[in-house]
């Protein structure tokens, strides 16, 4: 059996989510016309013109945050606005700064200890790419048309006739490499090596699952770790991942599983047009029980050293957002936040979450952080994201120690943390509510008769509050909880 290891900085870590072109611009970088204006709608094809010297100069606001980790969509050269039509892997696209803006990026985010998670799109170039382009031009008599899997000529990449060459979902805009190729192989395992020696701490990796060959995912791992072992590699996997996650490939994976149940438990009124619209399947709606279960179900799929790194996200670039598909129910992002915050993994905060930023399926979820207009911002949410990030970082079990679920009842789940002499319950009631919560204790949780409970944290008030309000007595903890709020508890 693979023993399993995984970087041990990123079950410390509280990531976020950046889509370059939508987050910052800085006046360091230039700007070409025919931008679209930054505050409007995104479009599938215009660019608002955001870079990585944006992203520097708000590194503060992400530090206040408590985000030590940035996980970038595309970064490479490109010409759509999310770069996953690749063009050159051995540049950073010019509208982003290029090199020397991502190398400001680099040594300005480690000087902070902050981490930097870059996308692999390793499956599908653009039309662009260089070997691509060389075909276009010269038909069979390229050296490359073993790059791709190129069925006739001419290929038909632009004129809208049924295409000659496989292409990622029929999209003419991205065919799909031939990793079958050695040279194809060694070309993405070099752009893996390459960007690693430059300094980034991981590859998140896009649609890692169309290239269906555990021995290419397999040296990559060896080839990347061989330069950097803390090296963190997260592939895109919607579904149950234990292919990837033997120890042999992936560290982790986005969990959308993890995903899907906090939709289903938290936001039980979402919008199912919008869930069904995305990677994951349609979240059932779920009570306390059926929570539970599949929490637990997650937990069972993986080593605990992969629990532990597996990337927890509310949503992405590739969903609506959280607060959409919750009807703009702030209290169902604030539960979920809060179980994301204290579960086991590293958690993701997409771009904006924070602030209460909305939006619907692609692009509408891609839209610009309103940095000129602080009074579009949720304070009181932002408020909350800082308060439940600064608990994680505080206690160590909530990071590292043991899960268990103690109580799941109705709509209401109740957990405990535990580390050595560190012990922690989070009590959470998603339903439309108030109630009245008895919790049996057992001597196998070392929660004893008489253990006082100190409030850490809760959904009303955010803030620590030292004075003992609640003992364990006959072996329960008996606790009143508003409806949609949440508490942490600490034994003492």
């Amino acid at each position: 059996m693979t023993h399993i290891h995984t970087p041990d900085w990123v079950q410390d870590a509280v990531f976020y989510q950046i889509f370059p072109d939508r987050f910052a611009a800085s006046a360091r970088v230039a700007k070409p016309a025919n931008l679209e204006p930054w505050d409007a709608k995104p479009t599938h094809y215009g660019f608002k013109g955001g870079d990585l010297l944006g992203v520097v100069e708000h590194l503060d606001y992400l530090q206040e945050l408590g985000v030590d980790a940035i996980y970038f969509t595309p970064i490479f050269q490109s010409t759509a606005n999310h770069r996953y039509h690749t063009y050159d892997y051995y540049r950073v696209d010019p509208l982003l700064g290029g090199d020397a803006a991502f190398r400001e990026l680099l040594d300005t985010a480690h000087a902070r200890t902050m981490r930097i998670v870059i996308d692999g799109v390793f499956n599908h170039t653009g039309r662009g790419f260089y070997q691509f382009n060389h075909i276009l031009e010269n038909g069979a008599a390229s050296p490359y048309v073993d790059w791709f899997y190129v069925k006739g000529y001419p290929l038909h990449a632009y004129e809208g006739k049924p295409l000659n060459y496989e292409a990622w979902w029929g999209i003419p805009a991205l065919p799909k490499l031939n990793t079958t190729t050695p040279a194809v192989r060694e070309f993405l395992l070099g752009v893996a090596e390459h960007w690693i020696r430059q300094g980034i701490d991981g590859w998140r990796l896009d649609v890692p699952g169309e290239i269906d060959d555990d021995a290419f995912w397999q040296e990559f791992r060896r080839r990347v770790k061989a330069i950097n072992p803390d090296a963190y590699i997260v592939g895109e996997i919607w579904h149950e991942a234990q292919r990837w996650l033997r120890g042999d490939q992936f560290d982790a994976v986005m969990n959308y599983q993890f995903t899907r149940a906090c939709v289903g438990f938290f936001a039980s009124r979402f919008d199912e047009n919008l869930v069904a619209a995305t990677g994951y399947a349609p979240a059932p709606i779920l009570d306390a029980p059926g929570f539970a279960h599949s929490i637990n179900h997650l937990l069972s799929l993986y080593d605990p050293a992969i629990n532990r790194v597996q990337l927890n996200l509310l949503d992405s670039h590739d969903t609506a957002r959280f607060l959409t598909i919750a009807r703009n129910d702030r209290d169902a992002l604030k539960l979920a936040t809060l179980f994301q915050m204290t579960y086991v993994g590293a958690p993701c905060v997409y771009y904006g979450d924070e602030i209460g930023m909305v939006g619907g399926k692609d692009p509408d979820c891609r839209r610009a952080f309103p940095w000129h207009a602080p009074s579009q911002w949720d304070h009181d949410l932002l408020h909350f994201f800082k308060s439940c990030i600064r608990l994680r970082r505080r206690w160590t079990t909530l990071r590292t120690g043991k899960f268990q679920f103690i109580h799941a009842v109705g709509h209401a789940v109740a957990y405990l943390r535990r580390l050595q002499d560190q012990r922690l319950i989070v009590v959470l009631n998603a339903g439309h509510a108030p109630i009245d919560v008895e919790i049996v204790i057992h001597e196998t949780y070392a929660l004893p008769d008489g253990t006082n409970l100190l409030r850490e944290l809760d959904t009303t008030r955010y803030e620590s509050d030292e004075t003992p309000e609640y003992v364990i007595e006959d072996g329960r903890l008996r606790l009143r909880l508003e409806k949609r709020a949440g508490i942490v508890l600490r034994a003492v």
